[in-house]
């Protein structure tokens, strides 16, 4: 079993220990007041980890903490491990950005689009051009979420019992014929919106591949860079190491609430975010990324191809904030870009928190992140297990202090 691991002290790697400290005490102040049940942070530079710090429980009733080798429900941090899988099969030659995906999944070949009204009165009409592989990778598929309730067609993925994003009692293949019935917010690569795009992306993977998901991913991404816990399943010898689910109460304190069905294979497999994964997995991720798509001597993706991942997408060079449908025209989002799979930083000086230019990654629902800076040849990773209510503060604390703590 691998696990992550402290490789060098902060001063060697341009890093301030008082800043680290400070970074510490708040997270463990979120812990000890009742917000998080425990943390993992850790923060590395060229590659070595230069701060690593566990605290908390992992299971607050069973009084099991944090460890280096803890278990996480990555959630949405998914995403861009499914968006690396697909890449691959580009390079591979068997699947190109500007494909239909209707070539790949027919029940895609005509989408429509809302024009107006909503329920039994909504009107839709044919969209303007084809949805492409590419607006699956940067959410400019006009595909959305249930839960938002911002738009007539999100009533609509819920009246197809799409609340957690699957149809009951149906594999990805199901799901994503479901998806495909119902109508686009709009037309294809013209607006942002964050949506069920990379559980389509995933099922074009089986398709491509001609294996499921799961299979593909362990083969082509986790075994090649010694990801030895990723997955979409727990097994025996894994389930004590897994960290339990909380979700907010009224009080502002956490209490358990059900997470992913992970012990035994699921029948849905999410690509959108359906993975389990240790910090020493996520490192080796980061890393091939870092590396421009090379790691120990397995080159998983061509120097060009990550640069073309991590750079902005967006319709005409815009932020989120900008082509962004509600709830995503959000101030938040001002100087952040989206790339192949991961948000991508555009203007430092307009983010909320402090930045590097082209930074990228992603986070997680309950209440996970990383992110690459390659200008600092920094990467950091953070988990707890909580569902928020709304957006978490802590993201906004970690990238301060980390950044407080970048001494050259």
């Amino acid at each position: 079993m691998a696990v992550l691991r402290q490789e060098v002290d902060p001063g060697e790697a341009g890093l301030d220990p008082g800043a680290l400290e400070r970074l510490d005490r708040e997270l463990a102040r979120r812990v000890d007041g009742g917000e998080m049940p425990g943390f993992l942070v850790a923060v590395a530079r060229a590659g070595r980890v230069a701060h690593l710090t566990a605290y908390g429980a992992r299971d607050l009733a069973a009084g099991l903490p944090v460890e280096s080798d803890t278990l996480w429900r990555i959630y949405s941090m998914t995403k861009p491990v499914t968006t690396v899988g697909a890449l691959m099969l580009v390079e591979d030659g068997l699947l190109s950005l500007d494909d239909e995906v209707g070539r790949h999944l027919p029940a895609f070949a005509e989408p429509r689009v809302h024009v107006d009204g909503s329920g039994d009165r909504m009107r839709t009409r044919p969209a303007a051009g084809p949805l492409l592989v590419r607006h699956l990778m940067t959410h400019t598929a006009g595909l959305t979420f249930a839960f938002y309730h911002a738009h007539p067609v999100d009533a609509l993925y819920r009246a197809a019992g799409l609340d957690s994003s699957v149809a009951p009692g149906t594999d990805l293949a199901g799901t994503t014929d479901v998806y495909a019935t119902l109508p686009l917010q709009f037309d294809p690569g013209t607006r942002w919106n964050y949506s069920v795009a990379t559980n389509v992306l995933g099922r074009v993977v089986e398709v491509v591949s001609g294996r499921p998901l799961d299979v593909y991913l362990a083969e082509r991404v986790f075994r090649p860079l010694g990801m030895e816990d990723a997955g979409f399943e727990v097994t025996d010898a894994q389930a004590g190491r897994l960290a339990e689910l909380y979700g907010e109460t009224d009080d502002g304190g956490i209490e358990p609430i059900d997470g992913l069905p992970l012990r035994g294979r699921p029948r849905f497999l999410s690509g959108s975010g359906g993975m389990v994964a240790s910090a020493h997995d996520m490192h080796r991720f980061m890393e091939v990324l870092r590396r421009r798509g090379e790691l120990d001597g397995t080159r998983l993706l061509r120097p060009e191809t990550v640069a073309l991942m991590t750079r902005n997408h967006l319709p005409g060079g815009a932020d989120l904030r900008t082509v962004g449908v509600p709830p995503h025209d959000d101030p938040g989002n001002e100087g952040v870009g989206f790339g192949l799979g991961v948000s991508v930083v555009v203007d430092p000086s307009r983010t909320r928190e402090p930045s590097g230019l082209g930074a990228y990654g992603w986070s997680g629902v309950a209440t996970t992140t990383f992110w690459v800076d390659p200008g600092r040849d920094l990467t950091v990773q953070f988990y707890t297990q909580v569902r928020p209510r709304s957006s978490h503060t802590v993201y906004r604390d970690l990238k301060r202090l980390v950044h407080q703590a970048l001494a050259d």
